[in-house]
C-alpha cells in the first residue's frame, strides 16, 4: 500500500527548486507542466521532479516540506544527490 502523501522537490527550468506536497506526485506534476499547480511553477516551466520522499501522513509531509523550504539551495542540491546516490536511480525522477 502505497504511503498517504510524498513530499516532493522540483527543478525549475531556471534552476530554482519548489517543494510541495501530494498524495498523487504524478498528478500533481501533470498539474503544474500544465501551468496550473503554482504561479511559481508556472512561471519557470518547463520543470522536472528531481526529489520524492514518502510519508505516513499530511502533517509528517508538511513539517517536512517546511524544513526543506528552510534549506538553503546548496542544502536542497545535497539532499538531492544523497537521494539519487541511495537509490541508484537518478533517471527515475
Amino acid at each position: 500500500m502505497p504511503p498517504p502523501y510524498w513530499v516532493y522537490i522540483l527543478e525549475c527550468s531556471d534552476g530554482s527548486y519548489y517543494t510541495g506536497i501530494a498524495k498523487d506526485v504524478e498528478k500533481r506534476l501533470s498539474v503544474h507542466q500544465n501551468g496550473k499547480g503554482s504561479r511559481y511553477v508556472a512561471s519557470r516551466l518547463p520543470c522536472k521532479l528531481v526529489y520524492i520522499q514518502p510519508l505516513e501522513s499530511k502533517s509528517e509531509a508538511l513539517k517536512k516540506e517546511i524544513e526543506i523550504k528552510k534549506m538553503t539551495h546548496p542544502q536542497k542540491e545535497f539532499l538531492i544527490n544523497q537521494a539519487r546516490n541511495s537509490r541508484n536511480t537518478a533517471s527515475n525522477f
